[in-house]
């Protein structure tokens, strides 16, 4: 395996290397084939995905639901479709070894056929969107993450000029970094793989965690938002912890909600540095629920942005272009959070966080920083709290039938 740029990756047809030949750890999920869990299923197609932008309040939605129904979507990565990668995803990915037929055939009709600008344009194929009936601005959305599963066994970690953490030092030399990583299995558990030098064999070996680095809601407005920063409405909120069985709430903003999903990762470290996580194609499925206004503060107080469930955390979020910036707001919305839902007096909920919650970098490269803090529930077991309750599916929002 090595970086390949877009004049490497067209002409240089390397052998198979581990994960990528005709034996797959991974089973091929082209479009439509294999288990489609959900009660509806939502395709990448040109008519279905936005490349570089996302929703907003004059988008039409591609699927209309009730709150409390899954849907599965097939998300296509954008690493490997990319300008400088070519836009041709059958010769960058076959260039590495990997099967034509174990090139997903959407990435391929979305490079060829959908419009992006990459001069105005972010680098990310989003889903959607999705009207969530029930949905009204004030409630929250809650997307609980079902089942994430890799469609392809490979994908790619890139580093570009101008991007990144290390702006003006890495990648060196003229071109764009983009490194090709296939999956293997270890002990019964996916990883990817990396070599130690240039052209070795993959013996470095890390385990997958996939999650979804996109999940959103239209923008009150009238103009697509730019597909990279993250902000109240979700968006490329890149927090590796959203893996399945965890939850993000997000707050609604128009009517229906309009939600979407994009930006699949097999793996990312806190930070994202490089710029890019390990990218590559998901099939996520995601249950959506409305959670009335009134419901929401009950349970949270004021959520103004993304906000994280796991099992063990609550995880409220801090956003802005500076970081330290970011650290300052995830500590506001901790604050808020923990008086919001359990009633702690500020100065008491301030010495709480200092001494017992974790602060995390979620990504350093999305033109706004984010920050995220693990508030721990197990804590707060002796102090009364209720459940966010959501809208039962055929009810509106305020509680009467639709």
């Amino acid at each position: 395996m090595s970086a390949a740029t877009p004049e490497s990756a067209a002409t240089e047809v390397r052998e198979p290397v581990e994960g990528t030949g005709s034996a797959t750890p991974v089973p091929i999920l082209q479009p439509g084939v294999g288990a489609i869990p959900g009660d509806h299923y939502l395709p990448a197609a040109p008519a279905t995905v936005m490349w570089g932008r996302l929703p907003c309040a004059a988008d039409a939605p591609a699927l209309e639901i009730a709150s409390g129904e899954s849907v599965t979507f097939d998300t296509v990565s954008h690493e490997g479709i990319l300008d400088d990668q070519g836009r041709d995803p059958h010769a960058y990915f076959t260039a590495h070894g990997v099967p034509a037929d174990h090139v997903l055939a959407d990435a391929i009709e979305i490079a060829a056929s959908v419009s992006r600008d990459p001069f105005a344009d972010g680098p990310h194929v989003v889903v959607g969107p999705v009207r969530v009936r029930e949905a009204r601005p004030g409630d929250l959305l809650k997307i609980t993450v079902e089942t994430l599963t890799p469609r392809v066994p490979y994908g790619v970690i890139s580093n570009r000029h101008g991007k990144g953490a290390l702006v003006g030092e890495l990648p060196r030399g003229e071109h764009n970094v983009s490194v090709f990583a296939a999956v293997a299995e270890r002990e019964g558990v996916l990883h990817g793989t990396l070599p130690v030098i240039e052209g070795g064999d993959p013996v470095v070996a890390f385990p997958l965690a996939p999650f979804l680095g996109t999940m959103g809601v239209a923008v009150a407005a009238d103009e697509r938002p730019h597909s990279v920063p993250p902000g109240t409405h979700g968006g490329n909120i890149d927090i590796n912890l959203l893996v399945e069985g965890t939850t993000l709430f997000l707050p609604v903003q128009v009517d229906g909600a309009l939600a979407y999903v994009g930006d699949p990762h097999f793996a990312q470290g806190d930070g994202e540095v490089a710029l890019t996580a390990l990218e590559a194609s998901l099939r996520a499925t995601l249950r959506f629920e409305v959670i009335p206004a009134d419901a929401a503060r009950a349970a949270f107080g004021e959520v103004t942005g993304p906000l994280v469930r796991t099992p063990g955390y609550l995880v409220p979020t801090g956003m802005d272009p500076d970081l330290d910036a970011a650290m300052r707001a995830c500590v506001r919305a901790s604050l808020a959070l923990i008086e919001g839902r359990w009633g702690m007096d500020e100065h008491l909920a301030y010495a709480y966080l200092s001494a017992a919650t974790d602060f995390d970098i979620s990504q350093v490269v999305d033109i706004v920083s984010g920050v995220h803090a693990r508030i721990r529930e197990a804590d707060f077991a002796g102090v009364p709290s209720v459940e966010p309750e959501s809208v039962a599916s055929g009810d509106d929002a305020d509680g009467s039938a639709a």
